[in-house]
């Protein structure tokens, strides 16, 4: 059982990883590589939109995915897009990435390898990835507007999707824990974190919701 005080700490954590930005017109749209097949399909939906002119897909696997995308992340990811009616001419592959930073790095290399000028990019992950993708992004690619995006999810819909609550608890809070720590590392920029969410980020591990954070800061 997951307790009243876990979702109220949950539904904090979840508001504060997303950046909340509004859509807008872009030069290209990065789909980071995941488990979720949403991250394709709201670029996707971007691109019909007319918001972005060309997406790149980003990710090669994981633990998580190989099983489910045996080719890639980046690579199922346009499958899907174009299975959606996305034209294959739009879209672009990076097939090599294995954590964010690498996501945001590879993706910028193939674009300017392309000769393709950026001015602005729609950064589209998870939902609860919002913030660290936008952290990563601002640190690694200085100089592009960064707009995040996501498919339109609240918490228990996104829960309901994924059919287990605790992991998705446990996903927020790992996802908080790089916030704090990867800034450090020189990884992202800093994150100002309200006393709130920091509140129910101990809560949260205080109750055991730690499977994904780094070992280092399990207690």
């Amino acid at each position: 059982m997951i307790s009243t005080q876990a979702w109220q700490d949950a539904q904090l954590v979840w508001d504060y990883h997303q950046m909340h930005h509004a859509l807008k017109p872009c030069s290209v749209a990065v789909g980071l590589g995941s488990h979720d097949l949403s991250v394709a399909t709201a670029a996707a939906e971007a691109h019909q939109a007319g918001l972005v002119p060309l997406i790149v897909f980003t990710g090669a696997n994981s633990p998580t995915t190989r099983a489910r995308f045996p080719e890639g992340e980046a690579v199922a990811y346009r499958k899907h897009a174009l299975a959606l009616g996305v034209p294959a001419e739009v879209v672009l592959v990076e097939p090599n990435a294995t954590n964010t930073g690498q996501n945001i790095m590879y993706s910028r290399k193939l674009l300017e390898e392309a000769d393709i000028s950026v001015s602005s990019i729609l950064l589209v992950s998870k939902p609860y990835e919002q913030r660290r993708a936008y952290a990563t992004a601002r640190k690694m690619w200085p100089g592009v507007e960064i707009i995040c995006a996501s498919a339109p999810m609240e918490l228990p819909e996104y829960v309901d999707s994924i059919g287990d609550g605790r992991l998705v608890i446990d996903m927020l809070v790992g996802a908080l824990q790089r916030l704090m720590i990867y800034p450090q590392q020189g990884f992202m920029i800093e994150q100002d974190v309200p006393e709130d969410v920091m509140a129910a980020y101990e809560r949260l591990c205080h109750a055991g919701f730690t499977s994904r954070l780094l070992p280092a800061d399990v207690s």
